[in-house]
């Protein structure tokens, strides 16, 4: 291989690297809102980041003092996301949310509610 085809290779290669697009990451803290037979929620902290990465979603969660909990999925129509996420003593949460320029919203429903706005970071 010639240099300049070895030289034009490197560049196209590099350029490649850097038109990649990063995640765009958003996120939200806040206290949770009391469920039926929940009375403490107001008190529990949490703190949820989601990346975006073309049409993948990939969000962490956590209550302030309590393990960090994943989730993943992929955007819907109209930016929608909607999955389940595992908590501990094989609890779920429900993940519902949407991702949309200007209007970006999160809510994990399960054992307390916890929702907002997301912001990106």
């Amino acid at each position: 291989m010639s240099r300049v085809t070895a030289a034009g290779t490197l560049v196209l290669v590099l350029c490649a690297g850097a038109a990649q697009a990063e995640p765009v990451v958003y996120t939200w803290t806040g206290f949770g809102v009391n469920v039926t037979g929940s009375s403490r929620c107001p008190s529990y902290k949490m703190t949820i980041n989601v990346a975006v990465d073309g049409e993948s979603v990939k969000g962490l969660f956590q209550q302030e003092g309590r393990a960090e909990r994943k989730f993943e999925t992929t955007l819907g129509k109209n930016g929608a996301i909607k999955t389940v996420a595992m908590v501990s003593g094989g609890g779920m949460m429900d993940v519902i949310g949407q991702i949309k320029e200007g209007d970006s919203r999160i809510k994990l429903d399960g054992y307390c509610i916890f929702e907002g706005e997301l912001t990106k970071k």
